[in-house]
């Protein structure tokens, strides 16, 4: 079943009774007033049993009544903004697996059912302007609210909303400026249904908020932010993920391996069990979704590269032949990664880190201040790279170096997480750091990426010939790529020469 998807821009004001609504044919752009229309909407609002869509300012329903009958998922997307998911009302009275698609990832394997049933008395102004286009609509709105559960509860109150149609965000400024008046205030409450639960609202995770670290935080707290942080993104990219959004495989698998790489830098200061645990299991994750965006990254790669060639060296089929390759390793991707995602190991994964972001497993060198802790702790990562670096330099046969090389590439990528971690206390010795790893890191990226390319490459090229198509500009590209390899790894030891060596930290350290 198709959805319908837009974004919602609204204010609400909660109302006292006996109040006027004002002329509103004096607002910027507005012609006149329509006739109000009156409407009683039905609406029985879903949840957890823990209201876990609560807690992220989302919202289920399913209304009848009105313009817009139909199941409406409602997703915060910044200050009077929304996105609204719909779908036909039909006969189900369970909410439809399309929605719920789209907050698994908060939602999880947790029942839904009914939390509330509001019965809205609504009058709808609609605010036209030239050509009677429809700039806005003013609502004002008798509510009556009935919890679900063993004890329900009967409220009754009186809102106004605004909603822009094809007015300008200005209009909100202008509107307040009308509206406000003795007895009309900014609703307190993000949704009806909050407004409705009260006291049994559940608080917004801790973790979604930006924290203040003041100006000396320790270790433990330091480290707790920059988890929370990359949460948030993981939970964000996530939503976007299951809306479609590619990317959000690529910035999920990034969110999950900061976390992992921070777990790891701040091992120190971590109980070791429950936190080696959980990185296995994000290492886990990042496996998951390694192969729809690996295969992502090869296709754009082979294709740039194809379309770099001059056009007579490119004989036969040779961008069908690659799409058509990359294109089913990354629809294989997808499959096992969608499989996973909507199983009981990620979902336990999730419940974890938010247990590990409210109340991490520190021991007592936690409580120290990160401006004595960290610099030890990036200078072990420092020394993790430069003994990865001797083993590349001991290696005797290409295949050796090319292994040791991509693992130098994975101790620059930790080293930079670390330092970016540092960034609040150390700012810009830190960010220098983090930027000088990570063109090692880029460095190194790309000659991984011409390893994997040539092996690709070497694939195709078999199945391309023996399919009866001629292979000769696979192994062009082949040879290109082992050039480009190899101008790489001349470059990498001035690259490396920028990051510090042995000095304990000091570099980091604050004076």
């Amino acid at each position: 079943m198709a959805t319908d998807e837009h974004v919602e821009f609204e204010r609400k004001f909660d109302v006292d009774a006996g109040v006027e609504v004002p002329d509103l044919s004096v607002l910027p752009g507005v012609v006149r007033v329509d006739t109000p229309v009156e409407v009683v909407l039905s609406a029985t609002y879903f949840d957890t049993p823990e209201l876990r869509l609560l807690s992220r300012q989302m919202t289920l329903r399913r209304r009848s009544g009105g313009l817009d009958d139909g199941w409406h998922l409602k997703i915060p997307m910044g200050a009077d903004q929304r996105e609204e998911v719909r779908l036909p009302l039909g006969t189900a009275e369970t909410p439809p697996t399309e929605l719920l698609a789209r907050v698994r990832g908060v939602i999880r394997d947790a029942p839904v059912a009914p939390a509330a049933v509001l019965v809205t008395r609504r009058r709808i102004h609609r605010l036209l302007g030239d050509a009677d286009v429809v700039l806005a609509e003013f609502c004002n709105d008798q509510v009556q609210a009935t919890t679900s559960g063993e004890s329900p509860t009967v409220q009754t109150w009186r809102e106004w909303e605004l909603e822009l149609i094809e007015a300008p965000d200005g209009l909100f400024d202008a509107a307040d400026a009308v509206l406000r008046r003795p007895g009309v205030r900014p609703s307190a409450a993000p949704s009806k249904l909050a407004r409705v639960l009260g006291d049994s609202l559940p608080s917004r995770p801790s973790w979604l908020e930006s924290a203040d670290l003041g100006a000396h935080p320790d270790a433990g707290e330091l480290l707790s932010a920059y988890v929370a942080g990359h949460l948030a993104r993981l939970e964000h990219q996530d939503q976007l993920l299951r809306s479609g959004d590619q990317e959000g495989v690529h910035q999920m698998r990034v969110a999950a391996r900061r976390i992992r790489s921070a777990l790891s830098t701040y091992a120190p200061v971590l109980e070791p069990g429950p936190a080696t645990e959980l990185g296995a299991e994000l290492r886990w994750l990042g496996g998951v979704l390694s192969e729809a965006r690996d295969a992502q990254v090869l296709g754009e790669r082979l294709r740039a590269l194809v379309e770099q060639l001059p056009a007579d060296l490119v004989i036969g089929p040779v961008l069908e032949r690659v799409s058509d390759e990359l294109r089913e390793r990354f629809r294989l991707g997808r499959v096992n990664a969608d499989e996973a995602l909507d199983g009981a190991r990620y979902f336990r994964l999730l419940d974890r880190l938010e247990a590990f972001a409210d109340r991490p497993l520190f021991i007592e060198a936690a409580g120290t201040r990160a401006a004595r802790v960290v610099p030890d702790l990036i200078q072990a990562e420092l020394k993790r790279l430069h003994k990865r670096n001797r083993a590349y330099r001991a290696a005797t046969s290409g295949e050796d170096q090319d292994v040791a090389l991509h693992a130098v590439r994975k101790a620059a990528k930790r080293l930079r997480y670390a330092a970016e971690s540092a960034q609040p206390v150390f700012r810009k010795r830190a960010t220098r750091l983090a930027a000088r790893a990570e063109a090692l890191q880029e460095l190194l990226g790309e000659h991984q990426d011409t390893i994997v390319s040539r092996e690709a490459l070497r694939e195709i090229a078999i199945r391309a010939h023996e399919a009866g198509e001629n292979a000769f500009t696979f192994g062009i590209l082949h040879a290109n790529e082992t050039h480009r390899g190899a101008e790489l790894e001349h470059r990498y030891p001035k690259v490396l020469a920028d990051l510090p060596h042995k000095n304990r930290g000091r570099w980091l350290r604050k004076k």
